[in-house]
């Protein structure tokens, strides 16, 4: 590919997301991640885009009306691509054909119902992005849960989908959150808190999907401690310390190498 002709489709590709960074960009166009330097290089220079350690910011939209721009939810899908998505095949290895599996909004429990697409299940989501991955799949039994769309990250929140989430039964609940710190978990939103604790009262087991950056994190809203989470997956990166912590609170490990 010719470099006008690639630097077009990065272009687009981080028009698009918000963000990502330069493992994501080279595996999208098939070359190296140095070649995606010199490219990021030249478009900083042109002031489309502002670079970041190992990453990337589109700004070049940014007298684009509000409507325009990328969710949060999109400029989130391009950090820690690859982590999230062993992360979301270690967790797909949880759900057998049939079950029935209720899966919270987020960007790595995105990639893990990614993972579940060829799978026979019922699956129920408050996510708008998830459900979309479904919409045509005659193998999955979709059930949204309704209610107030959260349009940062694209989720159904309020006492219609808690009302809902109430009036099911799943054998799993997969969720993420925005931060783990001191065995307390930690979300952006009030509301997607109030959400999530009913989730976690409708599952027989929890399964909280979380990468090891998010260790040490705090964020606006507790949301429990850690020993209510039955499996905890994250990667290879994760600290001894934190580690022992997880095990300590008498959840299941499992690590994404």
């Amino acid at each position: 590919m010719l470099i006008p002709a690639r630097q077009s489709r990065i272009k687009e590709l981080l028009a698009e997301r918000g963000m990502g960074d330069h493992e994501w960009l080279a595996a999208e166009l098939k070359v190296s991640p140095s070649t995606i330097r010199r490219d990021l290089e030249m478009l900083e220079q042109a002031g489309l885009v502002q670079r970041t350690h190992g990453g990337v910011i589109w700004v070049g939209d940014k007298d684009k009306p509000p409507g325009t721009r990328p969710y949060a939810f999109d400029q989130r899908m391009g950090y820690q691509i690859e982590t999230k998505r062993k992360i979301a095949r270690v967790a797909a290895n949880l759900v057998q054909a049939g079950d029935t599996v209720l899966v919270d909004g987020g960007t790595t429990t995105y990639y893990l119902a990614e993972e579940l697409a060829d799978r026979p299940m019922q699956l129920v989501t408050n996510s708008l992005p998830i459900s979309n991955l479904f919409i045509n799949n005659d193998q999955v039994e979709l059930i949204l849960t309704g209610g107030l769309l959260y349009p940062r990250y694209g989720v159904l929140l309020g006492p219609m989908a808690e009302s809902l989430i109430t009036s099911i039964h799943t054998r799993t609940l997969f969720m993420s959150v925005a931060g783990v710190h001191q065995g307390t978990l930690y979300n952006q939103n009030m509301l997607l808190v109030q959400a999530e604790r009913k989730m976690m009262q409708q599952a027989q087991q929890v399964v909280l999907l979380v990468d090891s950056s998010k260790f040490g994190q705090q964020a606006l809203c507790q949301l429990c401690q850690m020993s209510e989470m039955d499996i905890v997956v994250t990667d290879s990166d994760l600290s001894d310390e934190d580690r022992n912590k997880i095990e300590a609170a008498g959840c299941k490990l499992l690590v994404a190498e």
